[in-house]
């Protein structure tokens, strides 16, 4: 394949969800090749360590055209390193469509080539988010059902 069509799905990844899987798998039938980058923000810690997430994820799509980074950079400047023409972004409500188009108009002027894809979450898994899954593993609920893997 001369000239595959990468696609960078960025975030925090605190945990990487079920609803997060999701974007990918079906990312993979518009995309040849997916790169999740794990934003590391210096101003936040993280809940779940880096590497651990890190190994998970790549577990989780092992046998797939699917890598993993992490970065602490702008979004588009890493996408536009790693060859990536488009980003990858999931949407539950519009409150996430606001924010998003915001930061998608960025990345384009940083990068004009760069192309925001917006996936709608499937309905199923639209009420999951990282800050609910980190609220209840933190006071002790069972959180596997949200997660692609198990926790260790």
């Amino acid at each position: 394949m001369s000239n595959p069509k990468k696609a960078f799905f960025p975030g925090s990844f605190d945990p990487f969800t079920k609803g997060h899987e999701d974007i990918v798998l079906r990312a993979l039938a518009l995309f040849d090749e997916v790169i999740i980058g794990i934003g590391q923000n210096s101003s936040k810690s993280r809940y779940f360590p880096l590497e651990k997430m890190e190994d998970y994820i790549r577990k989780t799509f092992e046998g797939k055209p699917v890598s993993v980074v992490t970065y602490q950079n702008l979004t588009a400047n890493v996408a536009h390193e790693y060859g990536a023409k488009f980003i990858i972004r999931g949407l539950r409500n519009t409150t996430d469509f606001e924010y998003e188009n915001s930061i998608s108009q960025v990345n384009r002027h940083i990068h004009n080539e760069l192309e925001t894809v917006f996936l709608i979450t499937s309905p199923h898994l639209a009420p999951i988010s990282s800050t609910i899954i980190r609220d209840l593993h933190r006071y002790g609920s069972p959180v596997d059902q949200y997660l692609p893997y198990t926790l260790d």
